[in-house]
């Protein structure tokens, strides 16, 4: 992977030499907030410790524009507007009829209804890459049962940053938190009301079961929707951005906090899972340690990765990790967003192979508080 040096912008200093894969009204009816249960690491279920598929996956893209907000034109100094509106494709992924032995995404496939519809992670990609990179891990997600969203952000997906030549444009993180966001309300105003543009979504999300999920630059884009209460590029703070929206969980993969934002407590405590490995260098474990230890809850989990790389345990290349993540993922999810209670808890479901990983809830264990001080510097995942 490539190297983005130094910008000189006083907030890319936060981020020092790194391209990470990854860090990663508007429209619609406004959603009641609801308060999340704390998900318990002790109650008793049927569910198995490595959950199986109950779906086959379906995969579609539709297209939501917001006209409110610009993209901009890293190349030139001072940035200038390369377009007035931002058009975010989203790939969404969803619940269809089982296939034995059948491929792992059926496009346009029929989905399988469900009363209420079902729970939706809306999922944000880091830089340079794009939704499909994470296929596996999305795949997984939609086939035990969750629609899973995820637009291409502009100015950051491959196909966008090679479109501007060279040019850093990491920076447009910031706007991620209000994509997001326009890219939730619009899914749910098109479940609620059907559109020719996305029939797709007729019926197929509840409202009330939404989660965060994002990871690198686009975990750091979940942290601020979910926590921050700056101001973003349009000065409108980032908790009205996610004012009205129920999110009942929030899951970063080697993310980092926004130290340039004031973060808090939500009041609605939505369940958060941490991520991250001792061994990434990409974005070294100390910036989720900071993140973790700033959400002041006690329905919080942090899964360690002990030897795996930035992408790896997400892309399914790194297999044991890629493993311990589903283990923990599809159960937190599951707990947090339908209120399935666990058989196994998550401390253990994320520890059965040390020299893979470990999860902690509540106080971190002494290999995070000590977390080895790395360089950070992004090389090949």
């Amino acid at each position: 992977m490539n190297v983005n040096w130094h910008s000189g912008n006083p907030r890319e200093a936060t981020r020092t030499t790194r391209t990470r894969f990854a860090r990663a009204a508007i429209l619609g009816a406004v959603v009641s907030v609801l308060i999340a249960a704390p998900l318990s690491a002790q109650v008793v279920s049927s569910r198995q410790t490595t959950p199986v598929p109950s779906f086959s996956v379906g995969i579609t893209r539709c297209t939501f524009v917001d006209p409110s907000r610009g993209v901009l034109n890293y190349r030139k100094t001072p940035y200038r507007v390369l377009a007035t509106s931002r058009t975010l494709v989203t790939e969404i992924r969803y619940p269809t009829a089982l296939v034995a032995n059948g491929p792992p995404e059926i496009p346009g496939a029929t989905p399988v209804t469900q009363s209420g519809g079902y729970p939706m992670v809306v999922f944000a990609h880091g830089y340079d890459v794009t939704p499909d990179t994470y296929a596996a891990l999305l795949d997984a997600w939609a086939s035990a049962g969750f629609v899973v969203v995820a637009p291409f952000f502009p100015d950051e997906d491959a196909a966008s940053v090679a479109a501007q030549g060279g040019a850093n444009t990491e920076d447009d993180v910031i706007n991620e938190p209000g994509d997001l966001a326009f890219v939730t309300r619009s899914v749910l105003q098109d479940t609620a009301s059907p559109t020719p543009s996305c029939p797709v979504l007729d019926g197929l999300v509840n409202p009330a079961e939404i989660a965060l999920a994002g990871h690198s630059d686009g975990a750091e884009a979940v942290s601020m929707l979910a926590y921050d209460h700056g101001l973003d590029p349009q000065a409108v703070n980032y908790a009205d951005l996610r004012n009205g929206l129920s999110y009942r969980a929030v899951v970063i993969l080697s993310g980092a906090l926004d130290t340039y934002q004031s973060n808090a407590d939500e009041a609605s405590k939505p369940n958060l899972l941490v991520v991250h490995s001792l061994a990434d260098t990409c974005d070294p474990v100390r910036n989720d340690v900071l993140l973790y230890n700033t959400i002041h809850q006690p329905n919080k989990w942090f899964l360690e990765l002990k030897t795996a790389h930035h992408l790896p345990p997400f892309d399914g290349v790194d297999t044991a990790a890629f493993k311990v993540v589903i283990a923990v993922t599809i159960p937190f999810l599951q707990s947090a967003l339908e209120g399935e209670s666990l058989a196994t808890p998550l401390t253990t479901l994320g520890s059965e192979d040390p020299s893979v990983g470990q999860t902690f809830t509540g106080t971190l264990g002494s290999s995070l508080v000590n977390a080895p001080q790395l360089r950070e510097h992004c090389g090949l995942n």
